[in-house]
């Protein structure tokens, strides 16, 4: 919601939805909003009351789901997608998101994560990677106020999305630069 306030630079588009903590709902609205919007990035984020930092996930897991959701449902299968691949790594090069948002001397400190925990965090993470190819993020937050302020949160995910977007960029331009000679 403070993201939603401060916005993104001018040449982005932000939509912002709240997804349920419901496998079901994931499996319908994550390639739902994938094919309305079809966007250059999607960034999740979601609390974590282990989290002492803001957490930036390199990957999503596949297997491991044993935890009931809040419709009291957990996949049979234990899994986001039957025979897709274990884990699948976001384009986005985390660890250089990480140093450059670190450099901006903001009052957050940002960690790096392979890890997203099993349930509807990575469950949402993996269903997103799987159907962009990679093109999605996940980003894990405190609870307010443990130790950040809304306010702080917001600035912080503001400077990581536009970071990523950068990098983003900067990673497509290499890749086409390749496809031209």
């Amino acid at each position: 919601q403070e993201l939603e306030k401060l916005g993104l630079r001018d040449d982005v588009d932000l939509y912002v939805y709240e997804v349920p903590v419901e496998y079901q709902t994931v499996q319908r609205l994550i390639p739902a909003l994938w094919k309305k919007h079809s966007p250059q990035l999607v960034v999740h984020v979601g609390v974590s009351g282990m989290a002492t930092t803001v957490t930036l996930e390199k990957c999503g897991h596949n297997v491991g789901y044993k935890g009931l959701d809040n419709c009291r449902f957990c996949p049979g299968s234990q899994c986001c997608v039957e025979g897709g691949p274990e884990c699948i790594d976001s384009i986005i090069d985390m660890d250089t998101v990480c140093k450059r948002v670190s450099a901006l001397g903001l009052d957050v400190t940002v960690t790096i994560s392979k890890d997203a925990g099993r349930y509807l965090c990575d469950f949402t993470y993996y269903t997103s990677l799987y159907q962009s190819r990679g093109r999605s993020a996940f980003v894990h937050v405190p609870p307010l106020g443990k130790p950040y302020t809304a306010e702080q949160l917001g600035r912080a995910l503001q400077a990581i999305i536009e970071e990523m977007l950068d990098v983003l960029e900067h990673s497509e331009d290499k890749i086409n630069c390749q496809h031209e000679h």
